[in-house]
């Protein structure tokens, strides 16, 4: 019931199972445990919904990365990379996952591509917190620092990420 509880629906469906085989001439909790197990075999057939836009795959990969499944957020924002290469966001989101790793020269790698494709994302790098091992780094603070003149005007604002 535990599993069920916590939408674990594999391993529920294996204890109900285990169940019915063990209790065989237990009728009602025979009968409480199939509808259980047909819960589970139906919440196991459902898929999840990919996400399909561009859009939609920035928000999953963005969510992915805030409940710390970096390997989720990197595929999906890969994918969007795949794309459109000029996705600041996605490479934003590399950043953060590379710097989440201690893999700091790609994170400022991807930061600076980031950058580059819109200068206003180096104000919210400079005060992101998954970019605090960097602070000190002086490629990060040349990154990051404010240009003497303004930026052109094609310029986009990044997305904040979903916190």
């Amino acid at each position: 019931m535990e599993a069920l509880q916590h939408h674990q629906y594999g391993p529920a469906a294996e204890s109900f199972t285990q169940l019915v085989e063990r209790h065989p001439l237990e009728r009602a909790l025979l009968d409480r445990a199939r509808v259980y197990l047909e819960l589970c075999a139906r919440e196991l057939s459902r898929r999840p919904t990919e996400p399909r836009t561009i859009e939609e795959r920035l928000t999953a990969a963005t969510a992915a990365l805030n409940n710390l499944s970096h390997d989720r957020a990197e595929s999906l924002a890969r994918g969007v990379l795949a794309e459109d290469p000029h996705q600041d966001l996605a490479l934003y989101l590399l950043a953060v996952i590379e710097v989440r790793r201690g893999s700091f020269d790609k994170a400022l790698s991807y930061l600076g591509q980031a950058i580059a494709l819109s200068p206003e994302a180096r104000a919210q790098a400079r005060h992101e917190p998954d970019f605090e091992p960097l602070f000190d780094v002086p490629a990060f603070q040349e990154l990051t620092e404010l240009p003497s003149q303004a930026a052109p005007g094609g310029a986009r604002k990044p997305r904040r990420l979903i916190r």
